[in-house]
């Protein structure tokens, strides 16, 4: 009976006054693994998610409930895409008595591709990241979300093509693309996979062979890019996707023949 009492009256101590008079403008859990729902372009499939939660913490406030953080995570059962994360941020806020806050899910995507030739079936595995942010502002809850995707595909130097008698240099690249949606967006990652992989001198596959090796190799060679060109034309076509607000690109090139990374940006 004194035992229950106790737990009544337990204080919680995170709702105490703060006289410290500072701002925290992040406060929250990161690096929770936790298995989720995505919301691919013709089915639902299952990843594991690295998610980051945090809220801002006004000044008079000495903490934040972190136990709420979690179970707000443990509750989402929908399968992540843009209007599902916009959803949970809005839910963020009023939860943790919060003025701003934002929740950030990074998982391997998977993709089923057929080899070019031999048509052989494989998956290959793009790192995205949705992040969504809310805000009260003037008594208005306003949310923005934001995807990201890191594609790996091939490039070859058109340089090292126009020099030499035969063969060209060719790297792995890393095409980054993050995007700021409009809220009523309903872009899925494969439109940003299939940007980055239509402008580069090649796609990459899971599992190729011989007659995909041969075509891959003859196709990219038909085809070189400088990590400027693969920025430009990238970023060309992300510029005319319906739903977009803003947008990052980004390509890294491995440089295959410096111990040094060759690499472009572009801002909108």
């Amino acid at each position: 009976m004194n035992d229950m009492k106790h737990t009544h009256e337990m204080p919680d101590v995170q709702s105490l006054i703060d006289s410290r008079n500072l701002e925290i403008e992040q406060v929250g859990v990161r690096g929770v693994q936790f298995p989720v729902q995505v919301q691919g372009e013709t089915q639902i499939m299952h990843s594991i998610g690295r998610c980051n939660l945090n809220v801002a913490l006004p000044a008079h406030k000495k903490g934040t409930h972190m136990s709420r953080l979690m179970s707000l995570l443990q509750a989402f059962q929908e399968p992540i895409a843009a209007h599902s994360m916009l959803a949970l941020v809005k839910q963020l806020l009023p939860l943790l008595e919060a003025p701003r806050g934002n929740i950030e899910i990074s998982y391997p995507h998977f993709v089923k591709k057929a080899a070019p030739i031999s048509g052989i079936d494989s998956l290959m595995d793009y790192q995205v990241t949705w992040n969504a942010f809310a805000e009260v502002h003037n008594d208005h809850l306003h949310a923005a979300n934001y995807l990201k995707v890191v594609v790996p595909v091939m490039s070859l130097c058109p340089c090292s093509k126009e020099i030499s008698e035969y063969g060209a240099h060719n790297q792995r690249s890393h095409v980054t693309i993050e995007v700021r949606l409009k809220n009523d967006a309903d872009l899925v990652v494969e439109d940003l996979i299939r940007i980055a992989e239509s402008q580069a001198s090649s796609e990459l596959w899971g599992l190729l062979k011989r007659v995909d090796e041969k075509f891959v190799t003859e196709h990219s060679y038909d085809n070189p890019k400088f990590v400027e060109d693969l920025a430009r034309d990238v970023a060309t076509q992300v510029a005319q996707l319906p739903g977009i607000e803003s947008y990052e690109v980004e390509v890294e090139n491995f440089e295959s023949i410096h111990n040094h990374s060759a690499f472009a940006r572009i801002v909108s």
